[in-house]
């Protein structure tokens, strides 16, 4: 726990101060892309609350879903069809669905165990 502490505060600084620009183009494929990545990373929040985190299907679902749906702007705009709408449905209602079930997983583990419910 105190080194992903670290590295995320580690992170944090970097991202802080070296500047890294994009050109305005991008700016679709990387949001639909970190909304991917964020939703791996909760889905990897749970399965580790729910005891059944591997690292592996992590990684790879972390970088495969950024490029599937970095993919999917990409020829969804070279079609001139709104194809990362697929994406942000996609990955945003999985992103809320698991943020929920961490939510409940919290709840149960420390507020309810606490109260003797």
């Amino acid at each position: 726990m105190i080194l992903t502490m670290v590295g995320l505060a580690l992170g944090v600084i970097i991202g802080y101060y070296i500047p890294v620009t994009y050109p305005d183009s991008y700016s679709l494929y990387i949001s639909v892309a970190i909304l991917a990545s964020l939703d791996s990373v909760f889905g990897a929040i749970r399965a580790n609350i729910e005891g059944n985190y591997n690292n592996i299907i992590f990684i790879t679902g972390f970088f495969g879903n950024a490029i599937i749906a970095g993919f999917l702007a990409y020829i969804g705009d070279k079609l001139g069809v709104p194809l990362y709408y697929a994406s942000i449905f996609v990955f945003g209602g999985r992103l809320f669905q698991n943020f929920a079930i961490i939510r409940r997983c919290v709840f149960d583990r420390f507020i309810i165990k606490k109260r003797g419910y």
